[in-house]
C-alpha cells in the first residue's frame, strides 16, 4: 500500500465517521461495531 492510498483510505474513513456522527447520531457506527463484536465472539467460539 502506498502512502497515497493510505491517506485516501484514512480520509474516506474519517469522512464516513463524521457524516455518521453529524447526520445519523452514530447509529451506523454503533450497528457496525455491534456486528463486529458478534463476529469476534463467533470466531472465538470456533477457536
Amino acid at each position: 500500500m502506498t502512502n497515497g492510498v493510505a491517506i485516501f483510505l484514512g480520509l474516506v474513513i474519517t469522512a464516513v465517521l463524521v457524516y455518521d456522527g453529524l447526520f445519523y447520531e452514530w447509529q451506523v457506527f454503533t450497528f457496525v461495531m455491534r456486528k463486529f463484536l458478534d463476529l469476534t465472539e463467533y470466531i472465538a467460539f470456533w477457536r
